[in-house]
């Protein structure tokens, strides 16, 4: 195909509306993918632990998908500046189907672990090339804006069915199908992806790159090491092996930041990332996905297991966070090129994440359903004014020669962030439950059915409890009581972790102040051709 300059149609976007309408509906089916994947796993993960017996790996369902992206996106957001982001795009939504098959046919917690990590490499690649499409496709931030109000929406509706479609398929289908689900979804992307979106590039078709191998591999052994240090800190303290993995976190991330000083093309751009107009915008990526995914993963295992509601009630409640994502975006997307000050939004945004994340805090049994559901609209209004802004101000500020890269950092250290809130919370959250009921036990001298408690999963499955309580009835024991006691522990537990998550808010709410003045501009830079 021929190639031309992408002004020949508008300097703000680079097809005519009809080519860049059909071109957004297959980027649009790509973010349906990964946000209906992220919605669906979450409401169901509480009945995949009960099945699947592995409450450990609670946190690894999630973080293990987190890894495998987090250095994925930074790879491809690289390759797609060079080479086009298409192709990419392709490969990425094959290999995340197919993934999703993999996870569906899971038969321990060990494989479901695994074959999510293996779905996180094709999610970090269609978050490293699809989401850059969208500036390519609209280099005037203006435009763009408008144009995102697709995506939002997009998003919005795979959000909002999501919890509620995960639960529905869990509690009558199986949770296998929350996986399933993805392969009609990922077809549809397929074609429009395949049909309309245009192989945009930014260089020559003969400008080489070289990629950064090693810096990956750093990326991983830092990030890894760190992580699994987190998760098996409570169970071994500060034993010889953890201190080993420690320090190979930290020399890891050493020899990173060494390393990739004296490269010519990293794959982590310190100078980006250290730059005083993106640094905090950076760090605010971090904070927001530590927020947001505590709230997404531990909501629904506390009103399930804490509050006992079924996958699909759970489903109902957590449906109003990610339904207004959509709404909060669409509206910020109306009211922010109106405004002098567009950091306001960042303001407005982080206070009504951390009032959400308080409400799950001070939530119990006793709150009503409409109370509850209030804590999760405010939770995703402010996560559709931040999202947005954060995406658009740091493409603003890095410019045309750093966006792909600029993107996939954006992305990355949000998924970072999301590991590590995942990660810790979890972590913080198995200890005291762990601790709590080994106390309640203790107090009614039944300290040899610990096992049995151990895992939340008794608060989750009733064939569980079922076999349990007649069990503790046989052998003598209040097994009501002792059931009591562990679901008292599991909301304790859920709220001091989602505490951690105001306390983050907070400091992002502080950190806001520090964001330099943004302007939005409205004339695009140049340099986009389109094959």
């Amino acid at each position: 195909m021929a190639i031309h300059s992408a002004s020949a149609h508008s300097s703000d976007q680079v097809l005519p509306f009809r080519e860049s309408l059909l071109a957004m509906l297959g980027i649009a089916f790509v973010v349906m993918l990964v946000a209906l994947d992220s919605t669906v796993v979450g409401t169901a993960l509480p009945t995949i632990v009960a099945e699947l017996k592995g409450f450990e790996l609670y946190a690894w369902v999630a973080t293990s998908y987190l890894l495998t992206s987090v250095i994925t996106v930074p790879i491809f957001g690289r390759l797609g500046d060079f080479y086009g982001r298409k192709p990419f795009v392709l490969v990425s939504i094959i290999l995340f189907t197919g993934a999703s098959i993999l996870c569906g046919m899971a038969d321990s917690m060990l494989w479901l672990v695994i074959a999510r990590g293996l779905q996180g490499i094709g999610g970090g690649m269609l978050v490293g090339t699809a989401f850059a499409c969208i500036p390519d496709l609209f280099p005037g931030a203006h435009v763009r804006l408008r144009w995102q109000v697709m995506m939002s929406t997009a998003f919005g509706i795979a959000t909002a069915v999501g919890p509620s479609l995960g639960g529905f398929l869990t509690q009558y289908w199986g949770w296998r199908w929350v996986f399933y689900v993805n392969l009609p979804v990922g077809v549809l992307s397929l074609f429009f992806v395949y049909k309309y979106l245009p192989h945009l590039r930014h260089t020559h078709p003969d400008t080489k790159i070289r990629l950064d191998w090693p810096g990956a591999l750093l990326i991983t052994a830092s990030l890894g090491c760190l992580q699994l240090f987190v998760e098996m800190l409570p169970k071994h303290g500060l034993s010889l092996g953890m201190l080993g993995l420690l320090a190979a976190s930290i020399v890891s991330f050493v020899a990173l930041w060494k390393w990739e000083h004296h490269t010519p093309q990293p794959i982590l751009p310190f100078d980006l990332l250290l730059d005083p107009k993106l640094s905090t915008l950076f760090l605010l990526s971090v904070l927001s996905g530590f927020s947001m995914f505590s709230l997404m993963f531990y909501a629904p295992l506390l009103y399930q297991g804490g509050f006992g509601l079924s996958p699909q009630e759970a489903g109902l409640l957590i449906t109003p966070l990610v339904a207004c994502i959509m709404i909060g975006s669409i509206s910020n997307g109306r009211i922010i090129p109106r405004l002098k000050n567009p950091n306001v939004m960042l303001y407005i945004g982080f206070t009504l994440l951390a009032l959400s994340c308080l409400g799950v805090v001070i939530s119990n049994r006793w709150t009503s359903h409409g109370v509850i559901a209030g804590f999760m609209l405010i939770g995703g209004l402010g996560l559709g004014f931040i999202l947005p802004n954060l995406t658009i101000f740091i493409q603003q500020e890095a410019g045309r020669e750093h966006l792909g890269i600029a993107t996939a950092l954006m992305q990355s250290l949000r998924m970072i962030g999301s590991m590590l809130g995942t990660a810790i919370i979890g972590t913080l959250i198995n200890h005291l439950y762990a601790g709590s009921v080994r106390q309640a036990l203790a107090e009614q001298k039944a300290d040899s059915w610990y096992s049995s408690f151990s895992d939340p999963q008794i608060l989750i499955s009733h064939e569980t409890q079922t076999t349990v309580l007649a069990q503790l009835a046989s052998a003598g024991h209040q097994g009501q009581l002792l059931l009591e006691a562990a679901r008292e522990a599991l909301i304790g537990s859920i709220h001091m972790g989602v505490g951690l998550a105001v306390v983050v808010t907070g400091i992002a709410l502080w950190l806001v102040s520090k964001v330099p003045l943004i302007t939005l501009r409205i004339k695009p830079e140049p340099g986009v051709v389109a094959e």
